[in-house]
């Protein structure tokens, strides 16, 4: 069975994307390595496990544990299911780091997965590090099963091969976090978690730019070839574009995948599932 390795950042991974991911792979028989920045274990997105804080009330000390929005935009309980069990796994707990990686040394490595995340304080160093572009790049030449999720899809957006001057998703169709899903969310909780009103934007718009200049859509779109390489699901069934219902193992009706080769893309955690059997499928 193949050997699959997860990078994810120190802090503010999606736990739904990482630990789903993880568990439908290891489900499968493959084995799953994780490596973080330094080799300690990561933690993923506290919000995103409990809800807590998504609140108006959420910074209050008495009230903080009413979880009423949060039980909505918090990772469902699948997902929280598997990331209880994922905290157990030694594989979590021992990370190999960043700079160790390669992907044929001692350890070789048969396919990659690109989780996300949104929370800027601990995502901004996973899709700036020019280790994991580097990674990325270096998996595309091989040829090895590539999935990436959500702002995962960012990481490889902005991974150019020196060979190319192109980002590796150049020429690919692929999709990603949409701008309707990231901008309903943002515009949710900068009311509702109105003290951190950025909480759902990693990046922001500088002066001049248009809103949404930004966002995971666009700035990938702008790596590929063509804009329409960029598939969104418009047109498709409510259940998989409004934002509202997820996927489950037994209910692929609200993912949006895209496949390209051995290439699996999806947008959000609502996508999970599906794209985590489809990337299994690539590694035979």
């Amino acid at each position: 069975m193949a050997n699959v390795l997860i990078p994810v950042p120190a802090r503010d991974s999606d736990p739904s994307e990482v630990a789903v991911t993880w568990r439908v792979l290891t489900g499968a028989g493959h084995t799953v390595r994780f490596a973080t920045p330094t080799g300690a274990p990561a933690v993923c997105d506290e919000l995103m496990v409990t809800g807590r804080g998504l609140d108006p009330w959420g910074r209050v000390p008495g009230l903080r544990r009413l979880v009423v929005l949060g039980r909505v935009l918090r990772a469902d309980a699948v997902a929280r299911a598997a990331h209880r069990a994922l905290l157990d796994d030694p594989a979590w707990r021992k990370p190999l780091a960043w700079q160790e990686i390669t992907l044929d040394g001692t350890e070789a490595f048969d396919g990659l997965v690109l989780p996300g995340g949104h929370r800027a304080r601990g995502m901004c160093e996973y899709l700036e590090s020019p280790v994991l572009q580097g990674l990325v790049v270096d998996a595309f030449r091989r040829g090895l099963p590539v999935g990436a999720i959500c702002h995962g899809v960012l990481l490889a957006a902005r991974s150019v091969d020196p060979a190319t001057g192109r980002s590796v998703l150049h020429g690919r169709r692929t999709t990603a976090l949409t701008w309707q899903l990231e901008r309903t969310a943002w515009q949710v909780a900068r009311r509702s978690r109105f003290w951190d009103p950025d909480y759902y934007r990693t990046y922001r718009e500088e002066p001049g730019q248009p809103e949404g200049y930004m966002s995971v859509q666009q700035e990938v779109t702008r790596a590929l070839a063509a804009p329409a390489d960029f598939l969104d699901a418009a047109g498709e069934s409510a259940r998989k574009t409004s934002g509202r219902s997820r996927d489950r193992p037994d209910d692929d009706g609200p993912a949006f995948v895209v496949e390209d080769g051995d290439y699996v893309s999806a947008r959000w955690p609502g996508d999970v599932h599906t794209f985590a059997a489809k990337f299994a499928t690539r590694l035979g």
